[in-house]
């Protein structure tokens, strides 16, 4: 089984890193299914599931009384934290994939995947973000906070299932600057780095 993940900073065009490579390669390729399969198997809403993995488990404060309880919000954070891990887990077994995003390299770390983490200067990101649907009228002070949010619920979010720091060089195969790049034409040469990855495992 051959899995490609890729990590990525918010606007550095790490999405479609991924969904051409997958293209590329002839792999399965998910990102929003993972969202849709933890919606379903936690009956929660999609939505509530996207800001939870953005956000991870730290965004609640946790309080615990002479009980020990978690309130509600922390324990459907926490099942959507482990539904994300077996909803991985399926998507991976059904074929070699790429896998965008939500802690998939180290969900699936005993596979040995090839991960990528994909990055940007904090210009070329703004720049990627004003053409996404919903930037008009930002500002790009207030696209640059948006963008540090982001990546800190990001962070926040893979702190849950490592000590590993998100975004650290030793924890990737590949760190892709896609700043002044175009995207299309570095995945034939990421996918040639793949290939002989998996062709030495």
């Amino acid at each position: 089984m051959k899995i490609v993940t890729v990590s990525r900073e918010f606007g550095s065009g790490g999405r479609e890193v991924g969904k051409r490579l997958a293209d590329e390669l002839g792999f399965n390729y998910y990102d929003k299914e993972i969202i849709t399969g933890i919606a379903k198997d936690t009956s929660l809403d999609e939505k509530f599931v996207a800001h939870a993995l953005e956000k991870g488990v730290n965004l609640y404060p946790l309080h615990f009384g002479v009980t020990f309880t978690i309130p509600a919000v922390n324990r459907e954070v926490i099942d959507v934290m482990v539904a994300q891990q077996k909803i991985i887990k399926e998507l991976a077994a059904k074929g070699d994939c790429v896998i965008v995003g939500r802690s998939a390299d180290v969900i699936l770390a005993d596979e040995k995947p090839y991960n990528i983490f994909v990055y940007a200067d904090m210009e070329a990101k703004i720049a990627r973000c004003k053409l996404r649907d919903g930037a008009d009228g930002l500002t790009d002070k207030e696209i640059k906070k948006r963008i540090t949010e982001i990546d800190k619920g990001r962070m926040d979010s893979r702190a849950m299932f490592t000590s590993a720091r998100w975004g650290d060089k030793a924890c990737y195969n590949l760190m892709l600057n896609t700043t002044g790049a175009d995207i299309k034409s570095l995945i034939k040469p990421v996918a040639e780095l793949a290939t002989n990855y998996f062709n030495k495992k």
